[in-house]
């Protein structure tokens, strides 16, 4: 959080001259700024919004930490860190409290050993928990089973609990192997009448609010547009797709996570809607071998912070879309990402808050072709 004690809003201004002088370019190729609207940026919660906090677990069984680790790999405790929701600021004590009652070993990093690494923790709008314990091995199974009512019975909103396995010392937060503990497999988060099922090792945006707003504004771009046929590319648990869908529209939405397409085809299917289809496959691939009858004429790309690239972006700008919606958690290779697409103007941006007192933050566009 560098940004602590800077005005909320001297951090929103900035953020928002930021993303202006990143997309200078962009915004001259467009006609200049009087053929671009900005939107009025969308704030959030100065604290409290974070659903999400992935904690190192540090210190002794006795004694442990839950938050990061310092210089010198040691456990810096963060249980009660301002930025995330007061549902996990709760329940982290009692997850530190119960790594002594279930005698987990925290991992000590410097010397590789030791059990327990991390403890995830998400928090859905309606208040219930998701908690992951990232372990090294299975060795501490039996003790995370054994204990596992008395959890929930000191945190009853705890509806999935899981163990992830990371054998591996390297900086990576999970494994790729989970283990469910508890009966319900998915959190229910539940934004703007759109219901996703949340799985553990999928992908979820970490300011519900805002996640709701940066939803709301892209579905009212496609909505005026009104495509016949759209893809969500990188559609984590299909939130784009998911809100956009309407009667005779054709959306796909396509993301390399397999437990993600899941989550997606769940709330499809749950919320009865049709004319959706959700695959497991790398967004770039499933373009490059698309038929040319098969693409469709708007396109919602959400990549992480690394963009679209070369590939992406020069078949998007050689195909027949019409249209590019384009949400970046990272101007600067959403502005290296629009100067690969020439035929295409940006026509409408707007900066969400998405991480107040960080440096980060959410850039929506919309593209048409020129």
């Amino acid at each position: 959080c560098t940004l602590m004690g800077q005005p909320y809003a001297d951090q929103v201004l900035d953020k928002e001259l930021r993303t202006r002088e990143l997309l200078h370019d962009a915004v001259e190729a467009a006609g200049g700024p009087g053929a671009v609207s900005w939107s009025p940026a969308i704030t959030s919660p100065e604290s409290g919004y974070r659903n999400k906090a992935k904690m190192v677990v540090g210190g002794t069984v006795q004694h442990p930490t839950v938050g990061i680790l310092d210089h010198r790999q040691r456990g810096v405790d963060l249980r009660h860190c301002g930025i995330c929701t007061p549902g996990i600021r709760h329940a982290l004590p009692v997850l530190a409290g119960f790594v002594t009652t279930a005698g987990l070993i925290p991992y000590d990093v410097a010397a590789r050993r030791g059990e327990l690494k991390y403890v995830l923790v998400t928090e859905s709008p309606d208040g219930e928990l998701m908690i992951r314990f990232v372990l090294r091995s299975e060795g501490q199974l039996p003790r995370l089973r054994q204990h596992l009512d008395t959890l929930r019975a000191a945190l009853p909103n705890a509806v999935v609990v899981t163990a992830n396995l990371l054998p591996e010392h390297k900086a990576v937060t999970e494994g790729d192997r989970e283990i469910v503990l508890t009966e319900q497999e998915t959190l229910p988060m539940r934004l703007g009448g759109i219901t996703m099922h949340l799985r553990p090792q999928s992908f979820f945006q970490t300011n519900t609010g805002v996640a709701t707003e940066l939803y709301a504004q892209a579905t009212a771009w496609i909505d005026e547009l009104d495509p016949a046929s759209m893809w969500d590319l990188y559609c984590g648990v299909g939130g784009f797709a998911l809100h956009a869908a309407r009667p005779g529209r054709v959306v796909t939405g396509i993301e390399t996570s397999a437990e993600a397409i899941r989550s997606a085809k769940q709330s499809a299917r749950e919320a009865g809607l049709e004319g959706l289809r959700f695959a497991a496959d790398d967004a770039t691939e499933h373009a490059l071998r698309a038929r040319p009858d098969a693409v469709p004429e708007l396109v919602v790309v959400n990549p992480p912070r690394r963009g679209i690239g070369e590939r992406l972006s020069t078949w998007l700008e050689e195909s027949d879309v019409q249209h590019v919606v384009y949400s970046s958690c990272n101007p600067v290779t959403l502005a290296k990402d629009l100067a690969r697409m020439p035929s295409f103007r940006l026509r409408r941006a707007r900066v969400l808050d998405m991480f107040p007192q960080t440096g980060h933050l959410e850039a929506v566009t919309l593209l048409t072709r020129a």
